[in-house]
């Protein structure tokens, strides 16, 4: 039987990314799923502690398997901001518009564009707390591109591709992604508990 697992996360576009991913390897319980309507405090100062947050408020509230994930865009440029910032970089209204024209701005004029998404996935299985870590090296554009994907997507495009996430679609940024590579890593280790 597959274990269940719940993702706490109220993103439905991180939702969707990461169930594509996974391709039915665990059977994944959203928060709607389990009737948790909280929007959980992310006031850590680290990816890792937004994401033990999130996976420890459900566990402790549920008494659930669960997983949860930060991610963060971190510019050289900018000294690692926007970092476990970005989903609020502009403000706290989460807007991903002016987040990507805040960062425009913030790199007008700068050669350097060097750039990583990172994230962070913590892991609670019978209580015990594991993290895994998805890393993807990139630049930011001057402009937008490409009408897919979230966050942003559409300003940033990886190592060893000429497109940006936004125009490369979800199935080719599903195998590529700093998300996949943290999915993975956390499936290789149920693997080796089941």
């Amino acid at each position: 039987m597959r274990k269940k697992f719940v993702f706490a996360t109220n993103n439905a576009h991180k939702l969707e990314e990461v169930t594509a991913i996974l391709k039915n390897k665990i059977e994944l319980l959203s928060l709607n799923d389990i009737n948790c309507h909280v929007d959980i405090p992310e006031t850590a100062d680290t990816l890792e502690g937004n994401a033990l947050l999130k996976a420890q408020y459900i566990y402790e509230n549920y008494q659930l398997d669960c997983f949860a994930d930060d991610t963060g865009l971190e510019v050289e440029a900018l000294n690692g901001a926007p970092g476990v910032y970005s989903a609020r970089y502009a403000g706290d209204a989460h807007n991903a518009e002016a987040n990507m024209k805040k960062l425009l701005h913030d790199l007008e004029g700068v050669e350097n564009r060097k750039a990583q998404f990172r994230t962070v996935f913590a892991l609670i299985i019978d209580g015990k707390k594991h993290l895994f870590e998805g890393i993807i090296k990139g630049e930011i554009t001057k402009s937008r591109h490409g009408a897919s994907g979230f966050g942003y997507d559409p300003i940033f495009i990886p190592e060893g591709y000429t497109q940006t996430f936004a125009e490369m679609g979800n199935e080719l940024k599903n195998k590529i992604s700093h998300r996949a590579l943290g999915v993975n890593k956390l499936c290789k280790f149920l693997q080796t508990i089941q």
